[in-house]
């Protein structure tokens, strides 16, 4: 498994830049951030900014969208990024949520998600894209070459995930609908013709390294409800689609938004969301790494056991510089098979 640190560009860049390096000390192999022009900066210029403190990590979003730049645009911030630092870059996309919630707009179709794939990936990967009609491609970088990751929650994103996706973003760690969504992904790559072995699967979820306090867990619980507010946006999406009946959607995944009475994205992705009150401690330990290091090495490896190849963890708490240190020293560490130098 490999691990990859999701961040907020949240100023001062220079925090952000340090968080990214800190992650590649202790062994991260990404960096991801949020993609919200409104309520953050933007990410791309903050990314080669990374890419040149550190050595080898890999940037991404986690997720941008096809509706608040130019596909285009998209696609060449991404290939430029290639060129310059080696092809250090993955793409994260989905429908859209909050960079397009709070400019008045609503999150893109998937026929639309699945045209922009297309064009990004063409574009980004050297090759000739269709574009309103004309060929199109970037004559100064053919040899850039970037993984697409898609985000998703419903059947249907799932499906699609598993036809045109070199990923599968699942945000959230509960090992039950981690299964559900892995398996769906991985039967639509096998309709479709497609090695399913080959898509990469990601869990992203906070994770709060406590103390074993009956305290420090309370804390950390309320440092991280956030998380199922941001989820339950997508949650509702879904509800409103196939409802929470039947057996579309595990309602594991969607019983919990019952109490759900709106959602304010001026504190998006903040602990202390006051309108994430309705998420109750039970959804957040499932959805989260809640407990001591050796509790989170147990869902950790719980989760490759279902076929997770990267965890990425959310850091948006009040112990994001402990976190770090304590996932490269008594974390990353022990998820994997190590390696002997001697039999």
């Amino acid at each position: 498994m490999n691990f990859g640190v999701v961040l907020q560009t949240n100023p001062p860049a220079a925090r952000v830049i340090e968080l990214a390096r800190q992650a590649e000390a202790y062994g991260f192999s990404h960096a991801w951030t949020f993609d919200s022009h409104l309520l953050w900066e933007e990410p791309f210029v903050i990314y080669s900014r990374i890419l040149d403190a550190t050595h080898k990590l890999t940037v991404g979003t986690m997720v941008t969208n096809p509706a608040t730049r130019d596909w285009t645009v998209t696609a060449s911030l991404f290939a430029t990024l290639n060129e310059m630092y080696g092809n250090r870059t993955v793409c994260g996309i989905g429908r859209g949520d909050s960079a397009v919630r709070t400019i008045n707009g609503k999150p893109v179709n998937l026929a639309d998600l699945r045209a922009c794939i297309e064009v990004v990936r063409a574009l980004a990967n050297g090759e000739t894209a269709e574009y309103k009609g004309t060929n199109i491609r970037f004559p100064w970088n053919p040899d850039s070459r970037l993984p697409i990751w898609v985000a998703g929650y419903g059947p249907k994103a799932l499906k699609l995930a598993g036809e045109v996706g070199d990923g599968f973003i699942l945000q959230l760690a509960d090992p039950e609908i981690t299964a559900w969504s892995i398996q769906s992904v991985r039967d639509a790559a096998s309709a479709a013709g497609r090695d399913s072995g080959a898509i990469t699967m990601c869990a992203a979820a906070p994770a709060y390294v406590t103390d074993g306090t009956d305290a420090d867990r309370a804390h950390a619980i309320d440092q991280c409800r956030w998380f199922g507010g941001m989820v339950g946006n997508h949650v509702a999406d879904i509800v409103r689609r196939y409802g929470n009946e039947g057996a579309a959607v595990p309602r594991s995944l969607t019983d919990y938004i019952a109490g759900r009475q709106g959602y304010d994205y001026n504190e998006h992705g903040r602990a202390g969301n006051p309108h994430t009150d309705f998420v109750p401690d039970e959804i957040v330990e499932r959805f989260c790494l809640i407990g001591p290091a050796s509790v989170q090495i147990e869902r950790l490896k719980e989760l490759a056991g279902l076929g997770v190849d990267h965890f990425g963890l959310y850091l948006q708490h009040d112990a994001q510089d402990a976190t770090l240190a304590a996932f490269g020293a008594h974390v990353i560490p022990f998820v994997n098979e190590q390696v002997l130098a001697r039999r």
